[in-house]
């Protein structure tokens, strides 16, 4: 018998002690992000709580949370900005927590976009323990809190919820939790667009694991033919004996032996019964598929009137195009040549990072994931301020740096987060203080 025939448990879920250094160095970091915006904030008279709550998407998020959806702006250029383009998760919690407690709109948002992001945290360290082990776990953590726009993960915004619930539920795949990777991918669903990556890792690896239930029920069923027709050249005494001799014994050898602790294995949490794949399968795309179905019904468009909101603010897919004219109009002359050249660097870093962890070996769920991730983010002719922070739902794609870091002393990986927190706090203040929305 293989290892990837071999019958494992699904590892009991990260105990938070488990996890506490990576949580304990996320805050730290986010402490530090949010009393530099405060100071810089400050400085230029600005007040560092209404960015935070207040201020572009937040906005229509509390909207949608005090007053439902069915309001829109119309532009002078004809364009229509609906409150149907946000999905209706975070408004739902925002409702649920003013309704228990005395904050605000905007106040419940920022409690629930804090607490989504240590459970976000916790989900990344989960994912990169089980397949490399908690010190790389730690290091996935402290990368994912450092990057560039880590201040979106403090803010009344989406994406850390969606992170929090993308994380689980590929922790739930990784482990042969089916149903609950099934249930988290709905609710990613009915957070953001991107909710299509998490589905899409959730149906490969199903896919996957019924393709290879074929294949290994073939292989049974040939090796049977094979021993049968053995068994037929021997006498029938000699062959109940050796029956007898294969026929497993109740000794309890086998859980005398098994590990207390079983490390990834690619595939090997993929022999649940059929009935819990199929079910988690069949949840996964329910949240985006009710909601998208709900405006089409809304509109009165149709499937396709959803497309027809995102288009009322200029989103749409068009494999990368606009994109790369707007980073080629920034050599048009020498101080936006810099941006463009760094625009350029970064997408190249990034699909760097993302080969060197196809070459890795990474579990293939999670490349899934990655690559819808990246090609939604990258190829989308949507605001493009915002394809920063569209980016960081894709932590796998960090995991390359984060074991690198983990290779480190503990000192100079401690000295290197810090150094490079410094400067994705005052990068991050500077941002959000600027002009457009992040």
């Amino acid at each position: 018998m293989t290892d990837l025939e071999t019958p494992v448990s699904a590892p009991p879920l990260p105990a938070p002690r488990r996890a506490a250094p990576a949580l304990l160095g996320y805050v730290a970091v986010r402490a530090l992000g949010l009393f530099v915006l405060a100071v810089w904030s400050a400085a230029r008279g600005k007040n560092a709580h209404t960015l935070l709550t207040a201020r572009w998407d937040s906005l229509w998020y509390t909207r949608v949370a005090e007053l439902g959806y069915g309001y829109e702006v119309r532009l002078p250029n004809g364009d229509v900005h609906s409150n149907l383009a946000f999905f209706p998760l975070l408004p739902w919690l925002e409702r649920l927590l003013h309704a228990l407690t005395p904050l605000s709109y905007a106040d419940a948002g920022l409690a629930v976009a804090l607490l989504a992001s240590l459970a976000a945290a916790w989900g990344i360290f989960a994912v990169a323990d089980v397949v490399y082990g908690p010190r790389v776990g730690v290091c996935a953590v402290l990368v994912w809190a450092v990057l560039p726009v880590g201040i979106v993960q403090s803010m009344a915004y989406s994406e850390s919820l969606f992170t929090a619930l993308a994380a689980w539920s590929l922790y739930a795949v990784l482990t042969g939790r089916w149903v609950g990777a099934g249930a988290l991918a709905a609710l990613a669903g009915l957070t953001r667009p991107v909710g299509l990556a998490v589905v899409a890792a959730v149906w490969t690896a199903g896919v996957i694991s019924f393709v290879r239930d074929r294949s290994r029920g073939a292989r049974e069923q040939s090796a049977s033919d094979v021993q049968g027709a053995h068994d037929g050249e021997h006498a029938p005494e000699a062959s109940s004996a050796a029956r007898a001799r294969r026929a497993p014994q109740p000794t309890g050898a086998h859980h005398a032996t098994r590990a207390p602790h079983i490390p990834y294995t690619p595939y090997a949490s993929y022999g649940a019964p059929v009935w819990r794949r199929a079910l988690g399968m069949l949840l996964a795309p329910a949240g985006a598929a009710a909601y998208v179905l709900w405006v089409g019904h809304r509109t009165g468009k149709g499937p396709l009137g959803y497309l027809d909101v995102q288009a009322g603010w200029r989103n749409g897919f068009d494999g990368g195009y606009a994109f790369a004219r707007f980073v080629g109009d920034k050599f048009t002359s020498f101080p936006s040549a810099l941006a463009g050249a760094g625009l350029i660097v970064g997408v190249g870093l990034l699909l760097w990072l993302y080969v060197t962890g196809l070459r890795q070996r990474q579990p293939l769920p999670l490349l899934v994931y990655t690559g819808v991730v990246l090609a939604l983010a990258l190829c989308a002719s949507s605001y493009f301020g915002s394809k920063p922070r569209l980016l960081m739902p894709a932590f796998p794609v960090l995991f390359p740096l984060a074991r690198a870091l983990a290779r480190l002393r503990t000192g100079r990986s401690a000295l290197v987060t810090a150094g490079v927190a410094v400067a994705s706090a005052v990068y991050g203040a500077f941002w959000l203080n600027g002009s457009g929305p992040p």
